[in-house]
């Protein structure tokens, strides 16, 4: 059948897998994912399309894969986004309250958000998101709702998030050169934590880590708000480089070691066993210790975990997080992952889960589709927003427009 105003599909464009997900609001305005399309990603290196013709490839055959599950006709899609050149901080905009009974109306918020949104980025650069944290008025901070309220002058912090703009385009324009619309530009780790968190834990303060082949996206909530974002280009692709030069072994057969004998930790039932490898070009069998194997596994990870922490604890926010850490991505499959990431951070480690959508079994209990998943749950947040009003639903406004319209200096 063709889409209907119900069906959003989220597209995450992978350095190891591409992924569709189509989901359908019900009635009660739950999500529902009712298709899931995949392909091998040949065309993309650390979260950036390389090759965009085997990217385009690679796109349709997953697009068509979730059409096929489905029963639908993807026209449009809710278009994942990362890559070492997407960052963010936080910002704060002032407004003063010039009406003569000083009440705080909706056009006063407005006129503060747009004064928070104008923001001196590099040239190169365009805002991705603008999310909404919370406003003050007259010194008064946390407040989330502004209006009918008395002040003089109402301020607001955001949070943005921005990247290079010609690198946000490449796969904009691979979407589109298979006569697909872009809905929304989303980065994929606010996507994942879209998928993961309940607004219990994001009030109580949580880290949502996505740790793909390429890259790994982090997101930090607290107090109900998202406190920071970024990104490391550094995933699961590494840790096989890793063990590929540490065992002088070939690159996939380093990559199928990994999945079969990896370990986030080294723990002491390794100690002394050993595998004997064939190898397939008739040369003399090799032998791996699966100590030193889980040693060069778990000395990458912890530094994964390290840099996010270091980065963290300077921005402040580290000490805000109270519920603990949730991990998805293809990382989230390393065995004692959970543990690793525990011993670095000093809090609780969790496998997320995407409880928070029903359907399709097989794709919700995977962790590595959460981003996908959360992409196509943002989706259905602005179905529900188009038919309720106009404004940015939860503070999240992302900026298409911008991305979309060709290059100028100013």
């Amino acid at each position: 059948m063709f889409d209907s105003p119900s069906i959003v599909v989220g597209l995450d464009i992978g350095t190891s897998k591409i992924c569709a997900t189509v989901g359908e609001l019900n009635d009660s305005g739950g999500l529902n994912i009712i298709g899931l399309g995949q392909a091998k990603s040949r065309g993309v290196r650390k979260g950036e399309i390389v090759d965009l013709a085997l990217t385009k490839d690679d796109i349709r055959d997953a697009v068509v894969e979730a059409e096929q599950m489905a029963d639908v006709e993807i026209r449009s899609v809710y278009l994942g986004v990362t890559g070492a050149h997407v960052t963010c901080f936080n910002n704060r905009g002032f407004h003063s309250i010039a009406s003569h009974d000083r009440e705080i109306t909706e056009e006063d918020v407005q006129d503060v958000l747009k004064n928070a949104r104008a923001i001196n980025l590099p040239a190169e650069n365009r805002t991705v998101h603008v999310i909404r944290q919370h406003f003050a008025v007259d010194g008064q901070e946390h407040i989330s709702n502004p209006v009918g309220m008395h002040g003089a002058r109402v301020e607001v912090d955001v949070h943005v998030v921005h990247g290079h703009f010609n690198r946000l385009q490449n796969p904009i324009a691979a979407v589109r050169a298979l006569q697909l619309d872009v809905d929304e530009v989303v980065f994929t780790g606010l996507a994942s934590s879209l998928a993961l968190l309940t607004s219990e834990q994001k009030e109580l303060g949580s880290i949502v880590i996505d740790i793909g082949s390429g890259t790994t996206e982090y997101v930090v909530y607290a107090k109900g708000i998202i406190k920071h974002t970024g990104v490391l280009a550094v995933g699961g692709d590494h840790i096989s480089n890793d063990l590929a030069f540490g065992l002088k072994l070939p690159l996939g057969r380093a990559e199928q070691l990994k999945i079969d004998h990896g370990s986030a930790l080294v723990e002491e039932s390794a100690k002394g066993q050993v595998i004997t490898i064939s190898n397939d070009l008739g040369l003399p069998e090799k032998t791996i210790n699966i100590e030193h194997l889980r040693r060069i596994m778990s000395a990458r990870i912890e530094e994964i975990f390290q840099l996010i922490a270091a980065e963290l604890d300077a921005a402040g926010v580290l000490d805000q997080v109270r519920e603990g850490v949730f991990i998805c991505g293809g990382g989230a499959r390393i065995p004692q992952i959970q543990r690793a990431a525990s011993m670095v951070f000093g809090m609780h480690a969790y496998i997320g889960k995407t409880n928070l959508m029903s359907g399709l079994k097989s794709a919700l209990d995977q962790p590595e589709f959460a981003g996908a998943i959360g992409l196509a749950r943002f989706g259905s947040f602005e179905l529900k927003k188009r038919s309720e009003d106009r404004r940015p639903l939860l503070g999240i406004r992302s900026t298409l427009s911008q991305l979309l319209r060709p290059l100028t200096r100013g």
